[in-house]
C-alpha cells in the first residue's frame, strides 16, 4: 500500500520549456540592430518567429521594424497617442535624443548618397573612405578651419554615427600604414531618414547653411 502511494505521490507533470531562440532574439533586438548578414541564423529564427516577437514588444510600447530586402530588424516605439486620444501615455523605452548639428548634416548627406549610389550601382554595399567623406562635407562646412583641423572634426563627427549604428568602421587589410579608414553605410539609415524627408533634401540644405551663417537651430530630435 505504501509503496503504491509512493508511485502516485511522485508522478511529474512535464513543463514547457520556453523556445530559446525567441528568447534570444527578443534579448538581441532589445539590445542592438540585427542584420542578416552578420547572424543568418538569427535572422532565420526572426522570420519564423517574428509573430511572436511583435506580440511580445507590443506589450513594452514597441513595434518590430522588418526589412528583408535590406536585410535588418529592429525595434522602435510606438507613435505617441494624439492629444485627444484617452489612452494613457506609457514611457518610452526608447529614447529620443538631440543629434548635433554636424551629426545631422552628415546623415542627410549620406542617406542623399546612399540614394544616388542605388539608382546607379548594381552592388548592395555602399563603402566610403575617410577622405569620401570629408569631401562630402567640406563644401557645407565654412572656409577657416585647415586641412588638419577639418579631418580631426570630420572624424569626430564620424565616430559619433559608428555608434549611432549608421555606418560601420572596415577592418583595414594593410595594418596602419594602409591609408585612411573605410566605412560601410549601412542601410538602416533609410529607415530613419525615409523618401520624403529625402524629397525634401534641397530644403533641409537650405536650413542646414542659414545654421552655418548662424541662424537657425544646430539640433534635430531623432530616434535612436
Amino acid at each position: 500500500m505504501e509503496e503504491k502511494l509512493s508511485k502516485k505521490t511522485t508522478t511529474a507533470h512535464p513543463i514547457v520549456a520556453p523556445i530559446p531562440d525567441l528568447s534570444v532574439l527578443l534579448i538581441g533586438l532589445l539590445k542592438s540592430v540585427l542584420y542578416r548578414d552578420d547572424d543568418e541564423h538569427q535572422w532565420a529564427a526572426l522570420l519564423n518567429l517574428q509573430a511572436r516577437v511583435r506580440d511580445y514588444v507590443v506589450v513594452l510600447n514597441l513595434d518590430l521594424v522588418l526589412d528583408e530586402a535590406e536585410g535588418y530588424a529592429f525595434l522602435k516605439g510606438r507613435p505617441e497617442p494624439a492629444d485627444d486620444d484617452p489612452a494613457p501615455r506609457l514611457p518610452r523605452l526608447v529614447a529620443r535624443r538631440p543629434l548635433s548639428f554636424p551629426v545631422s548634416l552628415l546623415l542627410a548627406l549620406l542617406r542623399k548618397k546612399l540614394a544616388e549610389f542605388d539608382a546607379g550601382s548594381g552592388s548592395t554595399r555602399l563603402v566610403m573612405s575617410r577622405d569620401d567623406i570629408v569631401e562630402l562635407v567640406r563644401v557645407f562646412l565654412p572656409d577657416g578651419p585647415n586641412e588638419a583641423k577639418l579631418i580631426d572634426q570630420t572624424e569626430t563627427t564620424i565616430n559619433k554615427v559608428v555608434e549611432l549604428g549608421f555606418l560601420q568602421k572596415l577592418k583595414s587589410v594593410g595594418g596602419a600604414l594602409s591609408g585612411p579608414a573605410s566605412y560601410e553605410v549601412r542601410r538602416i539609415l533609410k529607415a530613419f531618414v525615409d523618401a520624403q524627408w529625402l524629397a525634401e533634401f534641397d530644403a533641409r540644405l537650405a536650413v542646414y547653411q542659414s545654421a552655418l551663417s548662424g541662424t537657425g537651430s544646430h539640433k534635430e530630435a531623432r530616434d535612436e
